[in-house]
Order: C-alpha cells, then sequence, then structure tokens
C-alpha cells in the first residue's frame, strides 16, 4: 500500500487502473444503450438535424453538444473519441475526489479513495461514457470551490453556480445538488455579512447564473421556433412517463443499494468517527450533506437504473478515505476491497458484452442492412445502425422504447401506433427487429409482425449478443 501513499504517483496511478478497468470496453459501440443514442443523435446534428425536433428525447441539450464533439471524427473514430473523453473524465474526476479526501483531512486514503471512484463505475453502468461520468467532473470542480479557505468571495460562489448550471444541461438530476451547493454558499455568505438584503441579492444572482446555460437553451428554441417541443421534451413529458412494474423496481433498487452500500458505508463510518481541524470538520459536513442529497436525488427519479447512483460516488469514495486510509484497512483491507471491485467489474463487463454485442456483431449486421438507397426502421435492436449504416431514417423517434414500450405510452407527444403505422407506410427499405421482450407492447409488435409479413422478406438473422436479430428488406 505504500505506493498508494506516494502523491507523485497518484496520477499514474490512476490512469493506468482507469485504462485497465475500461479496456473491454474500448471500440465498442454498443456499450450502452443510452450512450447509442446520444451518438447517434451528435452525429445527426452534424447533417443538420436539430434535437427535440428532428430527433426525440428528454435529455439536455448540453448532452448531445458535448456527444457533438466526438461525433464530428464520423464513425467509428467518433466512438473512440468519446471513450477516449469520457476516460480523461474519470481520471480527472478521480484525482480531485483525492484532492477532496485530502481537504476532509484523510489525505493517507485518498488514493485509494480515487481508486474506488474508477473501480465502481464498472460496477455502475460508468464503464463508457453515461453522462454522469462527464457531468461529475463538472460538480466535484463546484464542491472543491465550495470549501476553499476564506475569505469567500461572491465571485467564486458565481463560478459553482456557473458549473452547476452547465451540468444542468448535461444531466437535469443534478438540481437537487445544485440547490444544496447554493444553500451552503448563501449561508456562508450570511456568516461573513449579517445583511439580508445582501444575501437575498446574491442568492437571486447565484440562481440566475445556475440557469443560464438553461434559458439560452430555451431561447435558442423559441428563437427558431420551437418554444414548445423544447419544454414538452425537457420539463413536461417525464411526468406523462408510466411507472415500471414492481417487481422491476424492487430489482433495479435493490441491485444499486448492494452495489453502492459498501462504498457509502465506509464513508458514513469515517465522517462519524474522523477527527480534524476546523476548516476539516466544516468540509466534513459539507461532504456528509452532499452525500445525503446525493441518495435522495437517487431516490426521486425512478427508474432506478444502476448509473443513477454515480453521482453518489463523489461524496462517497472521497468521504471512504478516511477508512481506507487507516492503518488496520491499509495492511489487507483495502487492498483486498479494491481488488474484489477490479474483479467483480471486469466479470461485469465481459457478461454484458456477452449480452449486448460488440464492434464485430454490429458490423454484420450493418453490412446485411446495407448502406443505401432507402432508409432504415430500427423498430426494435440498437439505434446505432442509423451511424453504422448512414441509411436515413424515416422518424424523429430513433429510439425504439419511445415507441414500443408501455412506460412512454403517453410520454412522447405522440400516438405510439399511429406513428409505427406511419413509418412503416412510407415504406422503408429495411427494418430491423429484436426478439419480442419484456415491456413491449403487444400491440406495437402485432403491427410491425403483420407488415413483415406483407410487405418484406427476411434476408438476415444474426446474433447482438445473447440475441438473434432479423433484417427485412421490402419486397420487390
Amino acid at each position: 500500500m505504500h505506493l498508494l501513499a506516494n502523491p507523485r504517483l497518484r496520477l499514474p496511478i490512476l490512469l493506468l487502473v482507469a485504462i485497465a478497468a475500461r479496456a473491454l470496453t474500448f471500440g465498442n459501440p454498443i456499450v450502452h444503450v443510452d450512450e447509442e443514442f446520444y451518438f447517434v443523435t451528435a452525429h445527426r446534428m452534424w447533417q443538420g438535424a436539430l434535437p427535440f425536433v428532428d430527433i426525440w428525447d428528454r435529455k439536455p441539450v448540453g448532452l448531445f453538444l458535448l456527444y457533438a464533439v466526438p461525433a464530428a471524427l464520423g464513425f467509428p473514430a467518433g466512438i473512440w473519441g468519446y471513450q477516449l473523453l469520457a476516460l480523461a473524465g474519470t481520471v480527472a474526476s478521480a484525482w480531485w475526489i483525492a484532492r477532496l479526501a485530502e481537504r476532509l483531512g484523510f489525505g493517507a486514503g485518498a488514493t485509494a479513495g480515487a481508486l474506488a471512484y474508477i473501480l465502481w463505475l464498472d460496477l455502475l453502468g460508468g464503464q463508457s461514457g453515461q453522462s454522469p461520468v462527464f457531468y461529475n467532473l463538472l460538480m466535484l470542480a463546484a464542491a472543491l470551490l465550495v470549501l476553499r479557505p476564506a475569505p469567500q468571495r461572491a465571485g467564486r460562489g458565481l463560478l459553482v453556480m456557473a458549473l452547476v448550471g452547465i451540468a444542468l444541461q448535461i444531466k437535469y438530476s443534478v438540481v437537487f445538488e445544485g440547490i444544496f451547493f447554493g444553500l451552503w454558499l448563501l449561508a456562508d455568505h450570511w456568516h461573513a455579512t449579517r445583511r439580508p438584503l445582501r444575501v437575498i441579492g446574491y442568492g437571486a444572482a447565484l440562481v440566475v447564473v445556475a440557469l443560464l446555460p438553461t434559458a439560452l437553451a430555451a431561447g435558442y428554441y423559441a428563437a427558431v421556433g420551437q418554444w414548445d417541443a423544447f419544454v414538452f421534451a425537457n420539463f413536461l413529458s417525464i411526468f406523462h412517463r408510466n411507472p415500471d412494474p414492481l417487481s422491476e423496481l424492487a430489482g433495479n433498487i435493490g441491485e444499486m443499494i448492494l452495489i453502492v452500500s459498501p462504498i457509502a458505508t465506509l464513508a458514513i463510518l469515517a465522517l462519524w468517527r474522523g477527527r480534524g481541524d476546523r476548516a476539516q470538520r466544516r468540509a466534513r459536513r459539507f461532504v456528509a450533506l452532499w452525500l445525503a442529497v446525493s441518495i435522495g436525488s437517487v431516490a426521486i427519479f425512478r427508474p432506478w437504473f444502476d448509473h443513477y447512483a454515480l453521482p453518489v460516488l463523489l461524496p462517497a469514495c472521497a468521504a471512504a478515505a478516511g477508512m481506507l486510509g487507516t492503518t488496520a484497512w491499509q495492511r489487507w483491507r483495502t487492498p483486498a476491497l479494491l481488488l474484489t471491485a477490479a474483479l467483480a467489474g471486469q466479470i461485469v463487463l465481459i457478461v454484458q458484452r456477452a449480452g449486448r454485442g460488440d464492434a464485430g456483431e454490429l458490423a454484420a449486421l450493418a453490412q446485411a442492412v446495407g448502406r443505401g438507397p432507402g432508409c432504415l426502421y430500427v423498430y426494435s435492436g440498437t439505434d446505432m445502425l442509423y451511424s453504422a449504416t448512414g441509411r436515413c431514417a424515416l422518424s424523429r423517434y430513433l429510439v425504439p422504447s419511445h415507441l414500443i414500450r408501455f412506460r412512454e405510452a403517453g410520454a412522447t407527444g405522440v400516438d405510439q401506433d399511429s406513428e409505427i403505422r406511419r413509418i412503416l407506410a412510407a415504406g422503408p427499405e429495411a427494418v430491423v427487429i429484436r426478439p419480442q421482450y419484456r415491456g413491449e407492447r403487444p400491440a406495437a409488435h402485432a403491427i410491425v409482425t403483420a407488415a413483415m409479413a406483407r410487405d418484406y422478406r427476411l434476408t438476415a438473422t444474426l446474433p447482438m449478443g445473447n440475441e438473434l436479430l432479423r433484417v427485412y428488406h421490402r419486397a420487390r
């Protein structure tokens, strides 16, 4: 463990471990369905598509702008681009977790806590380019600014909320953590000034700065006549979403608790037992409250997919360093925990790769679909085929689940069955269908099955992970 105690070796250790932990995902365009869609949307943006108008989703436009940078490289180079960007974000976040741990007085375990963050990402769906991998870095930077020693300047607080505001445009779920950061800044300002009017003015400025990126995005959509599309996708549609079955929700949250609880427990123990000077005690109060708020934020947003818990790792891993760095833990418990997490993470990645598929399978499927002429309709399966084949789409609903899952019925601004019929009536040249799955609406499946029997011929059946996807082409 003496290697982990040497601050000079911290960065190379974090980089090497991050590369090793994520190596199985590099170059794979179908690591996770979310990332597939983010990339496809960003790729289409370079061809003139406008999110929420030409391609529908409820994620903030900032996330697609972030992905647009590597997507400019095209397919498949852009896949490597976003994954390397995510690697850089992971290492930078881990580095700042170590810095936060030092601020807490847990310097002996700072590198171990940073390594825990890298390794736990694999266990919670953060092994590649999930949105928290990017905005976690912004929230960490904001937290470190909050905790900088006095004097606490107003400009620093505005910078904190600017970072929060940018994070909001990557995913809106950071809103509660952002509110907590703002309230902490207001409390500091009150203790420094004791002037109610100044505190109120400062609070208003913090809110304005935090909302500015979202206001700019909204203003752009209003300027191009798409205000309603922006508001519905970003703020209203989520309230129309239908809940998943209780058994599925219980399984999701149970899995999340199982994975997060070891590092969260260590964090709580360290914060409870730790002693330090005044600045360290203040920082620990901040991190303890941040941990509570981040857990509460996860609890609010169903359906509790594993990656929803990724923001919890920031305060948890920084605080867990207080236990990981103790003499008793450094002897064998810390190495054992980190090695166990590393091994478990690689097992998860191997199982997921086998279940979801890889670049070779996608290439074979794209070849079977062909590059044109004519449009593609991915009724179900991977929407990465739109980028892999370059074929046009006939609907703004590129994510198959938006049209075929019970969860999205009435939540997307369109009648699902009517849109499926409209797409099929437009005569896509190729249609891709995966086996029917739990959550898929039988009515939707019946519509597409009837159309395939009437107007299409089966041209290929190919593996994609643990499923066989069918490729149909129009009958001549």
